[in-house]
């Protein structure tokens, strides 16, 4: 889905922070991912025409970056680590653990990450960016399950708290 016009306004303001237009790329990406929960074909043509660089640009940085989906996802990510301290405290475990819970919940996505830098609550994952750990599988579903009932409340999949517009202050 394109931009509307008030989204091409903030949009636009995002941009004029920057000294060159093209490093509003990412802000801009978050954008488009909290809007639609992933980065449609759209949302990087119209980030390519705003920045005056080609669609391919926008798609290469968008593979770049693991954060950034280009497929829908659901509303929770669930990233968990399998790092070296996470791996010999049971990450792979956990990730096998939460795989085979949440495979067939479509607004859930269980994926492996690298170190997510919490590494003295070992194993460890994320839920839309924010950090819990150490963790069994048990007590990880239970964390995720509190995500979905409301219980806990998620950030965005690209980390905004709720309520907060991507590139804001604070």
């Amino acid at each position: 889905m394109p931009f509307t016009a008030p989204e091409r306004k903030r949009a636009e303001e995002i941009i004029a922070r920057y000294p060159h237009s093209k490093s509003a790329l990412l802000p801009l990406l978050h954008m488009a991912q909290d809007r639609d929960g992933w980065v449609t074909p759209e949302a990087m043509e119209d980030i390519a025409e705003l920045l005056g660089v080609t669609p391919a640009i926008v798609l290469g940085t968008c593979s770049f970056y693991t954060m950034f989906k280009r497929e829908p996802v659901g509303g929770l990510i669930v990233s968990v680590c399998t790092n070296l301290a996470c791996l010999v405290n049971g990450g792979r475990d956990l990730l096998s653990g939460l795989e085979q819970r949440f495979a067939a919940d479509d607004d859930v996505l269980v994926e492996e990450v690298e170190c997510i830098a919490n590494c003295d609550r070992a194993p460890a994952l994320q839920v839309n960016y924010d950090f819990h750990g150490p963790l069994t599988v048990d007590a990880a579903t239970e964390v995720v399950e509190q995500y979905k009932s409301g219980a806990l409340t998620a950030r965005t999949i690209s980390g905004a708290r709720p309520g907060a517009s991507v590139g804001s202050e604070g």
